[in-house]
Formats: C-alpha cells, structure tokens, sequence
C-alpha cells in the first residue's frame, strides 16, 4: 500500500474458442460467446479449477464486460479476473490492474504478478497502476471498474482511513457515462455497516449501497450467485471453516449517461 507511478501497456490480443464448461453458469445461462471464448483461453489452464467455485462466467455476464473496452480490476489479487479481462475485451480494448500503493506494501508477490503478468505478450493490453489509496484515478474514461473482497479495505488503518464516499466519487469521475462499478464483497451483519471491516474482513451491504449511491451512482442490479445463507456473518473470512465460501454480495452500479 503508497505514492506513485504509473506503468500502462497495451494493446495486442489473442485468438480464443471452445464451449463453456465448468464455469459456474446455471442452465439457461445467457453467456457471451466472448466470455466463454475468454474462460476457455489455454492460457489461464491453472485458473480454471477455480472457475465453478468463483462463478466467473456469471460475474463477467453481470459486469457486462465487453471486447474494445477499458476495465478497471481494482486491487487485483492472483490476476484470476484479470486474465479473463485481458481476453474478452481484445487487442482494441485496455486492462488496467490498479493497486493502492498502501495495499501493494501488504501483498508484495501479488504486485510483481501482476507485473510479470503484463511482461507477457500474451496480456500486452494489461497495464499496471501504482497509485495512493486516497487518490484513485485513470489515465483515461474507462468502462468498467471491478472490485472483488477489498472495498471493505478503503476504511482501513493500513490503507489510510480512506473514506469510502470520497473513494467512490473518484471512481465515478473516473467512469465514462453510462459506465459500471461492480463491488463483490464479504457480507457482515445487517446493520452493523463497517464496524468488521478491520476485524472480521466483512461489510454491511446496506452500507455499500448507501455509500456508492450518495455520490451519484444509480444501483442498477445485483446477483446471487455467491450467496451463502449458512454463513454465520459473524467469524473471519479466513476461518477454515468458511474460507473461500463465505457469503458475498454482488452489486452492480451505473454511472448515469
């Protein structure tokens, strides 16, 4: 997690195919045909055991990620959704991996992944963002920004205290009109807002939703497909008993235009 460079690369692609298999879809599933050509890319071979359990096809549906444009995976981790980014929106379209310099002091190894990752000819329309917590920002209008387990993160002491409203508006100039924010998170107790995002990992998503919409956001959908009722909302993330299946809200909001 700190202050900054910018290190952008872009551009080139790569050929995909094939049919959608394992990817979390249910039956009936409308799914892109350039999602399943990007979850079937034999590039990302190790991530597809992954793909059930994160329910890729349907998160890339929902975030209505498509070829040519520009996409933010804000705080990217491994570079699961990354990777998926790269392929669907092609050799006319942008992948920004943007890490909070605060949060890159945190997780060291996933920072020089993501720029080993953009290293490769493969993800050349992948570029890294270093930048402080409190001054999210773009080298362009993109349209999509996706966050996945760390909005929770933005009040934290170690990333400064960031205030999520003032987090949110920079996310919002940063969007083109009609563009989307997507945050996928771990959900805490009803009306206990963000009194776990330290301790336990979790949000409220009454308060997200609070939050995102104040700036001038409209919430414009969600989905169920990583809900977990036997969830107890009230251990860490982390607990071996619930880790990797814990219950998260999925929140789409769009940016009037």
């Amino acid at each position: 997690m700190r202050p900054t460079v910018l290190a952008v690369l872009v551009a080139l692609a790569f050929p995909v195919t094939a049919a959608l298999a394992g990817s979390g879809a249910p039956a009936g599933t409308d799914i892109p045909s350039y999602v399943t050509a990007a979850i079937n890319d034999p590039a990302r071979k190790d991530d597809t055991a992954n793909d059930d359990r994160r329910k890729i096809a349907d998160l890339m549906a929902f975030a209505e990620v498509k070829p040519g444009q520009a996409v933010v995976d804000l705080i990217p981790g491994s570079g699961y959704f990354t990777r998926v980014f790269s392929a669907i929106v092609g050799p006319k379209g942008r992948v920004y991996a943007v890490w909070p310099n605060e949060y890159g002091k945190e997780a060291v190894s996933d920072v020089q992944g993501s720029k080993a990752l953009v290293a490769n000819p493969h993800y050349a329309n992948v570029g890294v963002l270093m930048v402080p917590a409190n001054a999210f920002k773009t080298p362009e209008k993109v349209d999509l920004v996706f966050t996945s387990q760390n909005y929770h993160d933005y009040p934290d002491k170690f990333m400064g205290s960031v205030d999520p409203v003032a987090f949110d508006k920079q996310v919002f100039d940063s969007l083109k009109p009609g563009g989307v924010f997507v945050v996928i998170d771990h959900v805490a107790e009803a009306g206990s807002g963000m009194r776990d995002t330290d301790t336990l990992h979790r949000i409220d998503p009454a308060i997200v939703k609070k939050q995102v919409e104040s700036v001038g956001f409209v919430f414009d959908g969600e989905s169920d497909v990583l809900r977990n009722p036997a969830d107890p909302h009230n251990i860490k993330v982390f607990d071996k008993s619930i880790r990797g299946h814990t219950d998260q809200f999925v929140y789409r909001f769009r940016k009037p235009g």
